[in-house]
C-alpha cells in the first residue's frame, strides 16, 4: 500500500506519464548485436519512423496526451524539478505492477527531457535525429555543444553516453553514465546501461552491484530481475 505522502503525486503522475520515443538504453545489450534491416515494402503512415527514433523534443512532450486528459505544468525551476522527481521517484520504487511503474516512468522520462532551454532542446533533437540515421560522428559533436551549454543536464550526457557506445568507445560511454549517475544517482536508464557495459568488460561485481541498484529505484525494469539472477551466479562462480 502507498504511504500517504505518495497518494497526493497520483494527481501529477497522470499528467506526466506520456510515452518518450527513444528506446531505453537496453538498447545497449542490442548495439553490437543487430546488423542493419532491409525493410519489407510496405504503406507509409504518417507514424512511421525508424527503429531507434530520437526522443521527443521538449514542445512535443508538452502536448496533451489521451482526449480527456491534460497535462500539468512542467517544472520551471531547479527545485521544483528535484520535488517532481523525488516525488515519482518515491512512487516508483513503491509500485506494486508493471503497468504501473511504467506509467510513472514516462512521466520521469518526461521530466528527463525538459532541458528548459529552446536551444538545447533543438540541439538534443537534431542529435538524436543523427543517431536514427547513424551519423554517429555528428551526433557527438552536437551533444559535446549540448554538454557545454548545460552541463547540468543529466539527459544530455545520459544521450552522449549512448552516442559514444554505438562508436565503441566505451571508456567515454562509462564516463559519461557516471556524470548522468552523479547528477541524478536514480537514472534507471543510466544504471541499466552502466551495469550491461561493466559486465560486457568484465567487471561484474560492479555490474551487480549497479543492476541491485537499478532494482531499488525500478524494481520492474525489464529483464532486471533476470540479469541480477544470473550476474549473481557469474560473480559467486568466480570466487570460487
Amino acid at each position: 500500500m502507498l504511504q500517504p505522502r505518495l497518494l497526493k503525486v497520483s494527481a501529477v503522475l497522470l499528467a506526466l506519464a506520456l510515452p518518450c520515443g527513444f528506446a531505453g538504453h537496453s538498447a545497449f545489450a542490442q548495439v553490437k548485436k543487430d546488423a542493419p534491416k532491409k525493410e519489407q515494402p510496405r504503406e507509409p503512415a504518417p507514424a512511421d519512423k525508424p527503429d531507434l527514433a530520437p526522443p521527443p523534443s521538449a514542445k512535443e512532450a508538452n502536448k496533451s496526451g489521451p482526449p480527456g486528459q491534460k497535462t500539468a505544468p512542467l517544472p520551471k525551476t531547479p527545485a521544483e524539478r528535484e520535488k517532481a522527481l523525488n516525488d515519482l521517484y518515491a512512487l516508483l520504487a513503491t509500485s506494486d505492477s508493471e503497468d504501473s511503474a511504467k506509467a510513472v516512468a514516462e512521466g520521469i522520462e518526461r521530466i528527463w527531457l525538459h532541458s528548459g532551454s529552446a536551444t538545447v532542446d533543438l540541439l538534443m533533437e537534431r542529435a538524436m535525429k543523427a543517431v536514427a540515421e547513424n551519423k554517429i560522428d555528428l551526433a557527438i559533436k552536437l551533444l559535446d555543444r549540448v554538454v557545454e551549454m548545460a552541463p547540468d543536464y543529466p539527459e544530455a550526457w545520459n544521450r552522449r553516453a549512448f552516442a559514444h557506445y554505438k562508436h565503441d568507445d566505451v571508456e567515454r560511454a562509462l564516463g559519461d553514465l557516471r556524470r548522468v549517475l552523479a547528477l541524478d544517482p536514480n537514472h534507471f536508464k543510466a544504471l541499466d546501461g552502466l551495469s550491461q557495459i561493466l559486465r560486457e568488460v568484465g567487471q561484474k561485481k560492479g555490474a551487480l552491484k549497479v543492476m541491485r541498484q537499478l532494482l531499488d529505484v525500478h524494481p520492474y525494469w525489464p529483464n532486471a530481475q533476470q540479469n541480477l539472477d544470473e550476474l549473481s551466479r557469474e560473480v559467486e562462480g568466480q570466487a570460487l
